[in-house]
C-alpha cells in the first residue's frame, strides 16, 4: 500500500507542468506600462516608463511618489512631470507609484508599508524591466517626500543610491509638539490614530529624522521659505542632523515660494536635481 501510495504521488507530481520564468521585456524599444501591481489593493499600482537601450548593468531608476497629506493625492499629480524629466533624464527608467490613503481607513504606517513594497518588487523584478537594481533614487513631493526619506533611511536593503525631499514632513514628533499651525496636531493624530503621548513609538517610528546615520543616502532637499502647509524649520532640522552624520546633502530655498511652485523656479529644481543625481548616481 506504502508503494502503490508513493508511486501515485511520484506520478501526480511528475504530471505537474513545468512553471516557465517570465521572459525579461524587450530593452531595444521604449515602453510605458500603466498600472502594474504590486499588492493585491487597488491602490497599490504604479505607472512604468522604460526607455529604449536599458540594461541592468546601466540603466538608473527615478521612483516618485506623490505628495496629498498622506490622505488623498494621486500618481496623476506626478503624470505631467514624466516628459520633462524623460528629456533631462533620458536614460533612466521611470516608476510613478500610488498608495493607500488614510481616508480610506488605512492609518500609519499602511503608507510607509506600501512604498516599501512597492520598491521591494521593482528591485525583484529589476532583471524583467532591465535596470540596475543598485542604481535607485526617490523622488517625492510633500507627503510623498516624507514617504521616500523614510523608505531610503529606514531600510538598509534595498539599498536607495539618493532621495530627493520637496519639503516633505521629517519630524513628526516636532510637527505636534510645535506646530506652526494649531490644525497640524489634528491632522497628525488622523493619520497616526494617536497621539506622542498615547503612543510615542508610532511618531519616532514615523519621523525620517529617527533613523539618520552616516550610511544613509546623499539628500537633495528643496524648501519655500513662506510655505505655510509644512514649514520650513522641518528641512533645517533635517540638514541639521544630516550635517552632524556627515551625509552628502543640500538645502536648496527659495525666498519667495509657498508650498510648491512652477515656471523657473520649477526649471531651476530640475536643474538642481538633474545635477545632483549626476554626482549621485555614478
Amino acid at each position: 500500500m506504502l508503494l502503490v501510495i508513493l508511486l501515485s504521488m511520484f506520478l501526480a507530481t511528475s504530471c505537474q507542468p513545468e512553471v516557465q520564468p517570465t521572459p525579461a521585456l524587450p530593452t531595444t524599444i521604449a515602453q510605458t506600462l500603466p498600472d502594474v501591481a504590486y499588492g493585491k489593493d487597488t491602490a497599490q499600482r504604479m505607472d512604468i516608463y522604460l526607455p529604449a537601450g536599458r540594461s541592468t548593468a546601466t540603466t538608473k531608476t527615478l521612483i516618485l511618489i506623490h505628495g496629498g497629506g498622506w490622505n488623498g493625492g494621486d500618481k496623476r499629480d506626478f503624470a505631467s512631470y514624466i516628459t520633462a524629466f524623460q528629456k533631462r533624464m533620458p536614460d533612466y527608467a521611470i516608476f510613478n507609484i500610488n498608495y493607500r490613503l488614510v481616508n480610506g481607513g488605512n492609518v500609519f504606517p499602511a503608507q510607509e508599508q506600501d512604498v516599501k513594497a512597492a520598491v521591494d518588487a521593482i528591485i525583484t523584478k529589476s532583471g524583467y524591466y532591465g535596470i540596475n537594481k543598485e542604481k535607485i533614487a526617490l523622488l517625492g513631493a510633500s507627503a510623498g517626500a516624507h514617504l521616500a526619506l523614510l523608505q531610503a533611511y529606514k531600510y538598509n536593503t534595498p539599498k536607495v543610491a539618493a532621495v530627493i525631499d520637496f519639503f516633505g514632513p521629517t519630524d513628526l514628533t516636532a510637527m505636534y509638539q510645535k506646530p506652526w499651525h494649531p490644525l497640524v496636531p489634528i491632522a497628525l493624530q488622523m493619520i497616526t490614530g494617536t497621539t506622542p503621548a498615547a503612543n510615542a513609538s508610532i511618531y519616532k517610528e514615523s519621523s525620517p529624522v529617527s533613523f539618520i546615520t552616516p550610511q544613509v543616502p546623499p539628500t537633495l532637499i528643496f524648501h519655500g521659505a513662506k510655505d505655510n502647509v509644512v514649514d520650513i524649520s522641518q528641512s533645517r532640522l533635517l540638514h541639521q542632523h544630516l550635517e552632524k552624520a556627515g551625509v552628502i546633502n543640500e538645502l536648496i530655498i527659495y525666498p519667495s515660494e509657498r508650498h510648491g511652485w512652477y515656471g523657473n523656479t520649477l526649471n531651476s529644481s530640475f536643474d538642481k536635481m538633474e545635477s545632483f543625481l549626476k554626482k549621485t548616481l555614478l
